[in-house]
């Protein structure tokens, strides 16, 4: 196999430097290119035909975010964001980046390297796969939006991964203030859940906040996991759905993990719930689901033709969890026809 030739924009040469030094000990890695800024990283990209790029967001003569803006209808490549704790990833991911990694905030060497080896180079892999084609603005018809749901004290639960900050957003501003309580997991860094969770709060008709221990699961609203080392899960306290977050090991290499949250559902919702898996890497959410489903739920799994990576969805309908695979756009419509069948 070939290795994945990237092309590294950042303009600290020291971070540059160690970027490169880490990626380039992994056999499946060729960085093939460096660039200060995006004019170079423009000519880098003519000239090596990179398959991923890095992309700081904070760079000279032009910002990471107006340069993606720029290049993916000319020149559509993955790209994985390297951010400070910043909002502005996600303008990036809506300009076209498939994924992002919260560049840390220490000084040792060492931990700068277990980073790169370990965070970003993931990133890197994943984003070599993933179809670009799908990274784009998706309309949804407006009639889905005039839809309403008899039964609020049912439960959906939503669990992605790459390429799920936009999946979700594409659903969640289809959802109106109507809709049954809302769980989700999005695999995440610490951190940028708060703010993800603001910005869809900012953009929908829904209500939106990151989840704490002891929130109850209402009508009209949304509650995302925090990321970081803790699961959140669905408990019943006397009659009323609330969510629990607690610290725990990683579950299928992520925390918060979508199989512990599916799970949950499965045992505390059963027949009462929703489950819909997105786009992501891997197979976390897979068994959840399939839980779920055996529990009386009813399930969604994003299609492939609308997935940036078709891996959660694929595992999810291979075993069986999945009982109407979707395009995106039309996961909306099928949520309220499923709940209004509950």
């Amino acid at each position: 196999m070939l290795p994945i030739k990237v092309l590294i924009v950042e303009d600290s040469i020291v971070f540059r430097e160690l970027l490169v030094q880490n990626l380039s000990r992994d056999p499946a890695i060729q960085v093939v290119a460096t660039a200060r800024d995006p004019f170079e990283a423009r000519d880098a990209i003519l000239a090596y035909k990179p398959d991923v790029m890095t992309l700081d967001v904070e760079l000279p003569r032009m910002s990471g975010i107006e340069f993606l803006r720029k290049l993916m209808p000319q020149y559509p490549l993955p790209v994985v964001v390297i951010s400070s704790l910043s909002d502005k990833v996600f303008d990036a991911l809506n300009a076209g980046a498939v994924d992002f990694v919260a560049k840390p905030a220490v000084s040792s060497r060492a931990q700068l390297e277990d980073f790169i080896r370990n965070e970003l180079l993931v990133k890197i892999k994943i984003a070599s796969t993933a179809q670009i084609s799908n990274i784009k603005k998706t309309v949804m018809p407006q009639e889905y939006q005039n839809l309403s749901v008899a039964d609020k004290n049912l439960i959906v639960a939503i669990g992605a991964s790459t390429g799920g900050t936009e999946a979700i957003f594409a659903v969640a501003k289809e959802l109106g203030t109507d809709i049954p309580g809302i769980v989700v997991v999005q695999h995440m860094p610490p951190g940028f859940t708060a703010m993800y969770a603001k910005r869809l709060d900012d953009q929908c008709r829904i209500h939106v906040k990151e989840a704490r221990t002891g929130d109850r699961v209402m009508p009209g609203h949304m509650l995302i996991a925090p990321g970081g080392d803790a699961h959140m899960q669905l408990v019943n306290v006397n009659g009323v759905y609330q969510v629990e977050c607690k610290k725990a090991p990683k579950v299928n290499g992520h925390c918060p993990s979508v199989d512990v949250l599916f799970d949950s559902v499965a045992r505390v919702a059963g027949s009462k719930a929703l489950g819909i898996i997105l786009t992501g890497m891997g197979g976390d959410g897979a068994k959840g689901l399939l839980a779920m489903r055996k529990a009386g739920a009813r399930t969604i799994g994003q299609d492939e033709s609308t997935c940036v990576v078709y891996g959660m969805p694929k595992v999810a309908y291979d075993l069986g969890a999945v009982e109407h695979q979707e395009k995106l756009f039309d996961i909306p419509k099928r949520t309220y026809a499923l709940l209004n069948k509950m």
